[in-house]
């Protein structure tokens, strides 16, 4: 129970030096805000070996190269997407119309970050708030908790080595439900930015405080007959082994049709991947799915090598993903869920038409509004997709974790990916600083009153004004005792 109160405290407290530092921060022009952010940028990229090292050894997920590789994006990438993006002040004039609109800061920034992706998630959360004038908190996942306040330090003393206020980027050291719950209730807390699982975001979307927030995405990757399968297969492999599968763009089925089943399989198999056998994917399940039947954290980020080891089977020490061939989609087909590991369902459809409603099936178990793939060069086909799929990216012949996040495609660079109003987010975009301003609009009269309506209303208020007339015509007939009744 002390631990929660301190950690309440603690919560407190870096709310209040958030407030005063956004006071402070609002005054500052684009500017020097851009001074500040690319200071932070550039600290957080020489930083990211360290900080990739210390994301995986705290919480054992991943792969140490690739979290390197998110570190850099979140940083450089990241910062030259925000680079030339004004978000303060004057931002658009319009001449003709008479409107000016000028960005303002939401204020204290209430920031909640994944075990999964922690290092590069706090790089990217924090250049997204300071650059549009707001000052963040973090709220570290308990696992994660150390490299994510070594990371918020890194930037903060960067900020401020380029007369950023004292304060603007702060987070929980000791986190705890209750510090959690206290951030983002908190009445000096303007937004909540949540990035995680489906629990966590439910909760911030239910604090009564606005909020951007993404859970998980249930991705499936259609190879339609037309794809150049090799280089399809090639992409699904290197997105579903990159950092050994966190992040939650990445592929979690494969779906195919009966005429190109074999080879699209056989390609599998060539690079790396090893379909189970009706023994080894019972065993396969057993340390997939904890006893209450969600994913068990155990294999979450680890090598297909390590989870058969688990699970207490034998395969090449080549193998990249373990694969299984799959009927259904639910609970009773454990592989059709996110599972955050190089692990694959894979499902054969007779055409198109059937794949397109099975992706739909994959989708509506805990994918929606998130992400589809399709490898094809049937632009026909292509279309029917983008017009039934309930996701907010449809990513057409690119790996999906890097495409989703703006890293193979022209898509906002981000790690808070929405999911619009179909998978229970506020938005459908990339998140990107935009998202954290309010737009004030200045507007000038244009027109008077009487000039709202044209010819037709002016013969009205012509008709009310004869009617006028004529009542006061009668009244004064009425009163000479000509008219009686």
């Amino acid at each position: 129970m002390d631990r929660d109160l301190i950690s309440i405290q603690e919560a407190r407290d870096l709310i209040k030096r958030a407030k005063e530092a956004q006071l402070k921060l609002s005054r500052l022009s684009q500017k020097e805000l851009d001074e500040i952010v690319k200071s932070m940028a550039e600290e957080a990229y020489k930083n990211s070996e360290r900080l990739a090292e210390m994301a995986v050894l705290e919480t054992g997920y991943g792969r140490y190269e690739d979290k390197i590789i998110k570190n850099k994006f979140a940083s450089k990438i990241v910062y030259e997407s925000i680079e030339n993006v004004k978000t303060i002040g004057i931002l658009r004039r319009d001449d003709e119309k008479k409107i000016i609109e000028i960005g303002v800061p939401v204020g204290v920034i209430a920031a909640l970050i994944p075990s999964t992706n922690p290092t590069s998630t706090t790089i990217y959360k924090a250049l997204i708030a300071i650059k549009s004038g707001n000052s963040i908190v973090f709220s570290p996942h308990p696992s994660a908790a150390k490299c994510i306040f070594e990371t918020a330090k890194i930037l903060e003393e960067a900020a401020k080595r380029v007369g950023a206020p004292d304060g603007i980027i702060g987070c929980i050291e000791n986190p705890t439900m209750e510090a959690t719950n206290e951030l983002m209730k908190h009445k000096d807390v303007a937004l909540i930015l949540a990035t995680g699982g489906s629990a966590m975001v439910r909760a911030a979307y239910s604090s009564g405080k606005p909020a951007l927030g993404v859970g998980p995405g249930n991705v499936p990757a259609f190879i339609e007959r037309t794809a150049d399968i090799p280089l399809a297969v090639r992409r699904i492999i290197e997105s579903k082994t990159f950092d050994n599968g966190t992040i939650c763009a990445s592929e979690q089925a494969i779906v195919t049709e009966e005429c190109i089943k074999e080879k699209v399989k056989n390609e599998l198999i060539m690079q790396g991947g090893y379909f189970l056998n009706e023994e080894e994917a019972r065993k396969v399940e057993r340390v997939l799915v904890n006893p209450c039947g969600g994913l068990n954290p155990k294999i979450v980020g680890q090598p297909a090598t390590k989870i058969a080891q688990m699970a207490d089977i034998k395969i090449p020490d080549n193998v990249k993903v373990l694969i299984k061939e799959e009927e259904g989609v639910g609970k009773e087909f454990p592989f059709s869920m996110e599972k955050l590991s190089p692990m694959l369902a894979f499902y054969t459809e007779k055409n198109w038409e059937k794949a397109c409603e099975r992706c739909i099936e994959i989708l509506n178990y805990g994918g929606l509004g998130h992400t589809l793939v399709i490898h094809s060069n049937n632009e026909e086909v292509i279309m029917e997709f983008a017009m039934k799929k309930p996701v907010s990216r449809l990513l057409i012949n690119t790996p999906a974790s890097q495409g989703a996040i703006g890293a193979t495609t022209n898509l906002q660079p981000a790690l808070t990916l929405g999911c619009g109003s179909i998978g229970g987010s506020s938005t459908s975009d990339n998140v990107g600083p935009l998202h954290l301003i309010n737009i004030r609009r200045i507007a000038y009269g244009v027109k008077e009153s009487k000039e709202l309506f044209n010819e037709e209303c002016e013969n009205v208020l012509d008709l009310d004004y004869l009617k006028k007339l004529i009542i006061n015509e009668l009244n004064k007939i009425q009163k000479g005792g000509i008219l009686n009744g």
